[in-house]
């Protein structure tokens, strides 16, 4: 029982979902049986009506055998009806039950690997539902049952049931081959489909510099050949799979003759009647079906299963974080202690030895040149990224600790690069929260400084921002993504770069939201190369290739970067003369 419960515990959320599923997909093959039963109804009726109601002349037999057969097509009908149901509704749990773990992994991977911004795990899930629900999977569950055809055409004589045996032994290892020809090469099309797809994703999100660059030009052809790599593979695979399926219908119609050929013989010989020739040649057909549909169908297949193996590995490479107990509401206690850390896939540490403190009600300035480690540091304060050693405590408890999701209520981050998301601007400020509070949105605002500007806007704060907030300037962006980091007053505000792209009249209204974070009692970490804004920090951080040159209150600091004994770093050298 122990090992069953450690396997069961081990299995992702994918295979659980598959596993969860399972009875509808073993209820869609039972159905199976019966509807491939009543398959039967239109060769029987067939061979009813040429050997007894044209031979008999009987309206009465041939009426009841056409209401008799109605019914049982309507009976058909109803079962297909509800299989096709079962198996939308178990596609749609198989979703339901994968879908937010695929979509953690997925948003967790972009952050381990730094600039990917790849969606393909959504894609990859919807592809693997939409196989679940689609012609392919039904001929898997006809399949079982083609060898009811294939006894019925036995019955009806040993010959056709030969013929039949042997057609579906054929298809079968024709299936074999194809996805022998086939495989490799759809799954490498696949591959160079999706880094094709991912470098035009990339392309058009900066169509902006490409085509004032004139680089549009250079891209397009780059991205060209990705698409011919993606054409020639998928040229290979459909090639060799045309061949296939052309020998299959080759095949198939040779059996049609075949059949109909030994049937006749038969008919002419008085062995059978011309009516069960007829049957026969129907079920042989019903019986090789399943097999040509698979067939027909094995692109589909191969594409759903190296979707499914995609979003597995994706899935065990990106395990769901484990449960941790709430922590009561930090003050906003800042510790930093040893930090040796690298930004995720790196070899060589960018932060070496990082150690200070921030104390509820101080703002920390950290400057440093490009490359010191400034944004870097930023990320591993609000726990986006992991570090390889030291610690960093949040009110005594160190990051990896806290719940991730109720650690971030605790925290407001303005990255360097900000992003927007699509829908309005209350909806980015209040983080989309489903339970907003209208007056902690527009409190946010105020802080931030940005709530008449909102106003002004031809929607006030239910304003659609498009896409990446592209319907406001660099500095709009930066104003709200400042009011979504204050959202709800979190303990600790880290800022990266926030004053970019602000005008004086922004400048203005950061010191104004540093300040009165200040006053509440709130930790700031201020990340800037400015010199106007110095003036509101309490504390400094020099950070020089990932050391702490210069740690202390800000005066203090000040002076010792103004000392004549003292080398600045370049990029602070503005703050030495004006000291």
């Amino acid at each position: 029982m122990t090992a069953m419960k450690v396997g069961n515990q081990d299995q992702t959320a994918l295979e659980k979902a598959v596993r969860g599923a399972k009875p509808a997909f073993g209820y869609a093959i039972f159905l199976g049986l019966f509807i491939n039963i009543l398959a039967l109804v239109a060769p029987l009726y067939m061979m009813q009506v040429y050997d007894r109601v044209i031979m008999s002349r009987n309206m009465t037999t041939l009426l009841m055998l056409t209401l008799i057969a109605g019914a049982l097509l309507i009976s058909y009908a109803l079962l297909e009806a509800a299989r096709s149901r079962t198996l939308v509704r178990a596609g749609i749990l198989f979703d339901r039950q994968s879908s937010d773990q695929v979509f953690d992994s997925v948003q967790r991977s972009n952050i381990v690997n730094v600039g990917d911004g790849s969606s393909q795990g959504l894609r990859d899930l919807d592809r693997v539902r939409e196989y679940l629900t689609g012609n392919g999977l039904i001929a898997i569950c006809d399949a079982p049952w083609a060898p009811i055809f294939i006894l019925s055409c036995f019955m009806l004589h040993p010959w056709y049931g030969f013929v039949a045996t042997a057609g579906a032994i054929v298809l079968f290892f024709l299936g074999l081959l194809n996805n022998r020809l086939t495989r490799t090469h759809l799954e490498a099309g696949s591959r160079a489909a999706i880094g094709a797809n991912h470098y035009a994703t990339t392309t058009l999100r900066n169509a902006e510099a490409t085509r004032a660059m004139g680089m549009m030009g250079a891209l397009r052809e780059r991205w060209q050949r990705q698409h011919e790599d993606v054409l020639g593979w998928q040229a290979l695979a459909s090639e060799r799979s045309g061949a296939v399926m052309a020998v299959s219908k080759f095949i198939r119609m040779g059996l049609q003759i075949a059949i109909l050929g030994v049937g006749a013989y038969l008919v002419v010989t008085q062995n059978i009647s011309a009516g069960s020739m007829i049957a026969a040649s129907i079920m042989m057909g019903r019986a090789l079906a399943p097999v040509e549909q698979a067939v027909g169908n094995w692109r589909g297949l191969v594409a759903a299963r190296e979707s499914y193996r995609r979003l597995n590995e994706l899935l065990k490479a990106v395990p769901p974080e484990r449960a941790r107990m709430s922590m009561p509401t930090p003050t906003g206690e800042l510790s930093v202690e040893q930090v040796i850390a690298a930004p995720p896939g790196a070899q060589k540490p960018v932060l070496k030895g990082i150690t200070f403190a921030v104390r509820p009600g101080e703002v920390l300035g950290v400057l440093g040149a490009s490359g010191a480690g400034k944004s870097t540091l930023a990320r591993l304060l609000v726990g986006v990224w992991p570090y390889v050693q030291g610690a960093i405590r949040l009110d005594g408890t160190e990051l990896p600790h806290w719940n991730s999701e109720e650690l971030g209520h605790h925290i407001g981050y303005l990255p360097q690069d900000v992003e927007l998301f699509g829908g309005t601007i209350a909806d980015n400020i209040s983080r989309f929260d489903s339970k907003m509070d209208p007056d902690k949105v527009i409190a946010a605002a105020e802080m931030a400084g940005v709530h008449d500007l909102i106003q002004k806007l031809p929607q006030g704060y239910n304003t659609e921002i498009g896409t990446g907030g592209q319907a406001l300037s660099g500095g709009q962006r930066q104003r709200i993504g400042l009011a979504r980091a204050v959202y709800g007053s979190p303990p600790l505000v880290v800022l990266d770069e926030p004053n970019s792209n602000l005008d004086l009249a922004g400048e203005t209204a950061l010191l104004e939201a540093i300040r009165r974070l200040r006053d509440s009692g709130k930790t700031v970490v201020l990340i800037t190369h400015k010199a106007n804004v110095i003036g509101a920090v309490d504390k400094l951080l020099v950070l020089n290739d990932g050391v702490a040159q210069m740690f202390g209150p800000r005066d203090e600091v000040m002076a010792r970067l103004s000392s004549p004994r003292v080398v600045p770093l370049q990029p602070n050298a503005q703050f030495a003369e004006k000291a």
